[in-house]
Order: structure tokens, then C-alpha cells, then sequence
């Protein structure tokens, strides 16, 4: 039997019509003679309104964090009783959990100081009440489902908010914990984003972190595939919501896909394609509004594309920091001083520029760079700039091919460039703007890169179908 691991995103489990979709996704995987295992996020928005929870909490304002904790109770409370014929069993648990949350913030309203253990913590209820909920409505709809808490399996370090999966423990856990239940033909159901560190404490994956688990169940259970369920059609060439003639696109590798994901397409997690790549395990970015449409397939080596490029990804919020020294730019052991600042503050640098007198870096703006600033003038003149946005054209060899940035540069002719990369990576291809241009370059990139795409790589039928009138 084939074993998948079915992750579904917060939009796929928002509201009781979502889940219900959910259900008839996962009944037709079994139907099909597949053996799923499933993660879920928890409701649409429930994250942040935690996250909103907790930070009323440790200001001080218990009774605005409360009233965040009952409306999201009295969702919860909704959506169980929407889907399960007799839900008194399920409301109790929902209340329970509810009850805890609200001990814990009324403690952080008292003691004024949300620590990223506290922080995992709350959040984490998002994950816990949203899966047991859809194990009982899979329970209702006939699918053999079984509630697993994640945090007895996704085990990690002890870095709150950004925990480190422990893959051999991990696969342990799994081995004990899930297969089992996949041998007997059970379906597992357990909330994504959410792990325990070796002591039991409550840890979290980062944001975006759900499908991050069901890559790493998928590697740990040797699955035969990995399937992401979000609200879009697969990875796109670019955002439709800001070029309406995108493309879907139908098959990528794992390395141009990771790239993609890195650089800030959100239909992917950065960290999703690596517990795939290490086992080689496929993975399908599917529609769950849309579960017909066959979405994007993403293996370790795609078919040649005739196209130089498959996708543009837009990262925003970007800060460029100019670090200018021009009597010490080559001294030994300069570089290493100016990325010891960045690694002090827990800074990833996406871009690199250096020439005779100067660093140029490019960060997430965020309100650590005064600070490294600080730090870095005592090594050099510093400034620093925000409101910038990092283009990446992903495609396979684009080194290999002669005059590709002269093409890329007229294209966007009219807009002006701050920075350049190209050669770390044969696949990527990236430059930096004004944020304000972000939109416009994309619309001239894609009108001129994908106005004759290849019908192997891209689904050049839904264009055709989108532009030739209604007979």
C-alpha cells in the first residue's frame, strides 16, 4: 500500500465547509488504496490571534487577552458542533484546553514577561485543538482516524519559537508511534507546526513550520509521497494576484524548488523540501479548493525546460546595510569580523557585495538593525537603507546560458538596480529594487520571459482556456 503524508494548511481547515472538503480528500486518497497520514495547521488566523493573546497578556491588559482566548473558543466550540453529530465529548476537551490557556495567560498578565517558551507554548494550542477536531470529523465521515499528538514524536532541541528537529529521535518516535497505526490501516491525524523538546516541553517549528512536519513524518516514515494542500493551483510562475497571466507550474526540481521557497514564494516553507530531498520522496503542492487540478509535482530532476526560467519569487522587507572601510577591506580576517555582528544578533544575511572599499548585505528589515549598526560602526562606516524588495529568477543552468542577464536587464530597463547576484547558484539568478518597483519589474520579467512557455513545465491549457471567448 502506498503510504502518503497529507499535510493541510490553516485555509484548508478554517471553518467546518474546509474541513469537510478536507474529509472527501482524504476519503478519496483511501478509497484509491492509499494509506495517508495527516497534518494539519490549526484554523486560519488562530496563530496570530494567539500571538495577539499572549502579547496583551504580558503588557499587562489580562482582560483584552481573555476575551481574544473566548472568541477563539467559542469558534472552536462552533466548528466541532457543525461536524459532529454528538460533539459533547469533543466541546469538553475544547473547553479543557481552553481553560489551561486561560490559567497561563492570566499567570502572564500577573508576571509581565512573555519568554519564547511561554510564547511556543500558547501558541501551540492552535495545532492541538485543530487536529483533534478533524479527527473526529474524519471519525463522523467514516474514515478510521486516530489522534496523535505531535509533540510525542516531533522531537527537537530546546531554541523556542525556531526548534531544531531531532531526525533520529524523530524516526524513532515515528516507528513507535505511527506505524503502528498505518499498519493496521488507521489514519493518523496530528497538528503540524508543534513539537516537544527530549524533556517534554512544548517547542515550535517557526512559522510556516506545518509543513515542515509532514516533510519530516514523510522522511521518517519512508513515504511515498508528500502531498502539501494550501488554496492556490501549485507553485506559480509568479504571484497571479500581481501578474494575472501567471502559470502554474507543473513539474520543478527540489532544488530549484527550495530556492523559490527561500526567497520568498509562500506556497512553500523553506525547510519543506529537505527531509524530502534526503529520502528522495516526491511532493505535490495541491489545491484543497481546487483538489482536480494536479498541481505542481516537485522530484529531484525535472524534465529540460525550453524556457531559460520557471518561476519569480519577491522577497519584501528588505534592508540594505553598506559597511565602507577603505583601509581595511582586505585586511585578514575583516569579512569573518562583520558576519561574527550578524550571527551575535541571529541575522541571515541573503545577499552578498563586495568591492575594493565596501561590504554591501542585504537583511530582513527588523528591529535588530540599529543595533548591528552600532556594532558594525566600530569597524567601519555604516548606513542603512529599507524598503527594498530581492527579485529571484529561478531556472535550471542559467549560467550556462550566453546573454541571459543582458535579457533580464533590458527587460526591466526602466527600473533601477541596487544590487546584483549571480554564480553562487546555477539556478538562481537575483537583484535588488526599491520595494516600490517590485510589482511593476515582475509584470515586464514575466511578459518577457513566459510569453512562449513550454507545454511540458507549464499548464499552458488554463491561458488558453482564460483568454479564448465563451462559444
Amino acid at each position: 500500500m502506498s503510504l502518503v503524508v497529507m499535510k493541510f494548511g490553516g485555509t484548508s481547515v478554517e471553518d467546518p465547509a474546509a474541513i469537510n472538503r478536507t474529509a472527501a480528500i482524504v476519503a478519496e486518497r483511501v478509497a484509491m488504496g492509499k494509506q495517508p497520514v495527516v497534518v494539519v495547521s490549526a484554523l486560519a488566523k488562530v496563530t496570530d490571534q494567539l500571538l495577539r493573546a499572549a502579547a496583551c497578556a504580558s503588557k499587562g491588559d489580562r482582560t483584552g487577552a481573555l476575551a481574544i482566548s473566548s472568541r477563539l473558543r467559542s469558534r472552536h466550540r462552533d466548528t466541532a458542533a457543525a461536524l459532529v453529530k454528538n460533539p459533547a465529548e469533543l466541546i469538553n476537551h475544547i473547553d479543557q484546553k481552553f481553560d489551561s490557556l486561560d490559567e497561563i495567560l492570566r499567570g502572564l498578565a500577573a508576571i509581565l514577561e512573555l519568554t519564547p517558551r511561554i510564547s511556543d507554548l500558547i501558541v501551540s494550542y492552535g495545532e492541538r485543538i485543530s487536529s483533534r477536531i478533524v479527527a473526529s470529523a474524519f471519525s463522523e465521515r467514516g474514515i478510521d482516524a486516530v489522534h496523535v499528538d505531535a509533540r510525542d514524536v516531533i522531537i527537537t532541541d530546546s531554541q523556542f519559537q525556531k526548534a531544531v528537529p531531532q531526525d533520529a529521535i524523530i524516526e524513532k518516535r515515528a516507528a513507535e508511534k505511527l506505524r503502528p497505526l498505518v499498519d493496521r490501516s488507521k489514519v493518523p491525524v496530528m497538528g503540524g507546526f508543534i513539537g516537544s523538546n527530549e524533556e517534554g516541553i512544548t517547542t515550535t517549528l517557526g512559522r510556516g513550520g506545518s509543513d515542515f512536519t509532514g516533510a519530516l513524518i514523510g522522511g521518517a516514515l519512508n513515504a511515498d509521497a508528500i502531498e502539501i494542500w494550501t488554496d492556490v493551483d501549485g507553485i506559480m510562475t509568479c504571484d497571479p494576484r500581481v501578474c494575472p497571466d501567471a502559470l502554474r507550474v507543473k513539474v520543478i526540481s527540489f532544488e530549484e524548488a527550495a530556492e523559490l521557497a527561500y526567497f520568498g514564494a509562500k506556497v512553500l516553507h523553506p525547510a519543506t523540501i529537505l527531509p524530502a530531498v534526503k529520502k528522495n520522496i516526491p511532493v505535490h503542492v495541491l489545491n484543497s479548493r481546487n483538489p482536480s487540478n494536479e498541481g505542481t509535482r516537485i522530484i529531484s530532476l525535472a524534465p529540460h525546460c525550453k524556457s531559460p526560467f520557471k518561476s519569480i519569487a519577491v522577497k519584501k522587507k528588505l534592508s540594505i546595510i553598506d559597511v565602507v572601510a577603505s583601509r581595511m577591506l582586505m585586511t585578514h580576517g575583516y569579512l569573518k569580523e562583520i558576519f561574527t555582528i550578524f550571527d551575535k544578533h541571529k541575522c541571515p544575511v541573503d545577499m552578498v557585495s563586495t568591492s575594493e572599499v565596501s561590504v554591501s548585505l542585504t537583511v530582513d528589515s527588523n528591529d535588530k538593525l540599529p543595533a548591528i549598526a552600532a556594532d558594525l560602526s566600530q569597524l567601519a562606516d555604516v548606513k542603512y537603507e529599507g524598503k527594498k524588495a530581492l527579485i529571484c529568477m529561478v531556472g535550471e543552468d542559467i549560467r550556462g546560458q550566453n546573454g541571459i542577464a543582458a535579457q533580464v536587464f533590458a527587460a526591466i530597463r526602466h527600473i533601477n538596480v541596487r544590487m546584483i547576484s549571480q554564480g553562487a547558484s546555477e539556478i538562481n539568478m537575483s537583484f535588488m529594487i526599491d520595494e516600490d518597483d517590485a510589482d511593476e519589474a515582475v509584470r515586464s520579467l514575466h511578459a518577457a520571459f513566459f510569453k512562449d512557455p513550454d507545454s511540458e513545465i507549464f499548464d499552458v491549457e488554463a491561458r488558453k482556456l482564460a483568454v479564448e471567448p465563451a462559444s
